[in-house]
Order: C-alpha cells, then structure tokens, then sequence
C-alpha cells in the first residue's frame, strides 16, 4: 500500500541509529542518505521504505508496524531495540485478541514512537522425516 512514510525526529543521530540497531534482523539497511535536514531512507528487501529527517519541532507520537516473516524475526527485534535503548511496550508474544497467529513485539523509540514488529504466520513445525504421514521419496 505504501511506498514510504517520512516523519521528523528530534534527534537524527539517536533515531537513525535506533532504527538501524533495532530493524536489522528484518533486513533494513540505508538505501540513501542526505543532510539531516533531507535525512535518510531506510528499506529492506525492495519493499516500502522508512524516511527520517531533523525536525525542530517535536514530533507526535506515530504506532509504526513492521512485518516480520517469522517468529523469531520478532524476538530478535526485540532483543536488538532494548540493546539501541527503546523501551519495553510488549514482550514477543501472540495476540490472539488481534487473530489466532498475530505474534508481535512492542518497543517505544527515541522519540516515544510505538515500534511493533509482527508476524501473522503461524509457528513453523520441524520437519518430521519419521512421520508415517509423509516420508522422503
């Protein structure tokens, strides 16, 4: 639906960091970068891509969602977040209040934005090479 979404943040070099750090394990990397006045534009894997720029004025409080393939994209997202200094606002954990497989991780940002994280599959099973159902041919 979206190409990009750009919003001003209060510190550029703290939020760029902060998003760098915390959106790695989905595979966002800088896909360009001007001054911080023009700012940066983070994208992964040719999909719809996060601008942030140095804003003077205080920016409002944004709920940015990301989507993640699998579970532990999540978790890992959320590991990375706490270590780039967000705050806690929801473990890695299933939502079922949203549907059965909505698995989410919650993290507040530099500048009090709601980073979620989710996955809307449902747990991956190993595969079982023993199972009379389905053996290898």
């Amino acid at each position: 639906m979206f190409d990009h979404v750009k919003f001003g943040v209060s510190d550029y070099a703290a939020s760029k960091a902060f998003f760098l750090k915390a959106l790695e394990p989905l595979g966002i990397a800088v896909v360009s970068e001007g001054p911080p006045t023009y700012g940066v534009e983070l994208c992964g894997k040719g999909k719809a891509s996060l601008c942030l720029y140095q804003s003077e004025e205080k920016p409002a409080p944004l709920h940015l969602a990301f989507t993640a393939e699998n579970r532990p994209q999540v978790d890992a997202f959320y590991r990375a977040a706490l270590e780039a200094g967000g705050k806690d606002n929801g473990a890695p954990g299933l939502r079922p209040h949203y549907h059965t497989n909505y698995y989410a991780a919650f993290v507040i940002g530099p500048d009090g934005h709601n980073i979620e994280v989710v996955c809307h599959e449902a747990e991956a099973l190993p595969f079982l090479t023993d199972s009379p159902l389905e053996q290898p041919t």
